[in-house]
């Protein structure tokens, strides 16, 4: 399926969202919040239960998509930490589960030896990949039977977070 979007209607949803959020009547952007969230949810689903069919909570599947996905494919426990939202003493408590199942390793920071690098590893990579590879059609059909402008209103719900005019970037 070859879908086009139009770019400019979605700038044009974007600053509409952020007048409707500023205004007396909220309404055009909680729809589009109520959207966006819709799709988000539901992608989000089909991942989860694929994740715990082969055995990996929501939030320790997170932490080896961080940890796959970093530049490196390396963080620190504070970097994953802060990644996930979480406090250092539960990520720690989660990443003892991933070594033990051995999608992780841990390694001492060539600078600072009091610093403890995870690193994926090659079991993590395919579990990682496993669940991507299985979840990929059902997520590629629940988004084929979204319209152009259902696409176009959740796009500009994130541009409105993220993209220009979101906020001054670091």
């Amino acid at each position: 399926m070859n879908v086009v979007l139009n770019f400019a209607k979605i700038e044009k949803r974007s600053a509409a969202a952020a007048r409707s959020r500023n205004g007396a009547d909220k309404h055009e952007y909680f729809a589009a919040v109520a959207h966006v969230r819709y799709i988000l949810r539901k992608v989000f689903r089909i991942i989860e239960e694929k994740a715990k069919e082969v055995g990996l909570e929501s939030l320790a599947h997170q932490a080896l998509l961080q940890v796959y996905g970093s530049p490196n494919q390396e963080l620190r426990v504070s970097e994953l930490a802060e990644r996930l939202d979480i406090a250092p003493a539960f990520a720690s408590n989660l990443i003892k589960g991933l070594v033990k199942s051995k999608y992780l390793k841990r390694d001492s920071d060539v600078t600072d030896g009091r610093v403890t690098i995870l690193k994926i590893t090659p079991a993590g990579k395919a579990v990682c990949d496993r669940i991507d590879n299985e979840v990929k059609p059902h997520v590629d059909y629940f988004t084929s039977q979204l319209t152009n402008d259902e696409r176009e209103t959740a796009l500009s719900t994130l541009m409105f977070y993220v993209g220009p005019g979101a906020g001054p970037a670091k």
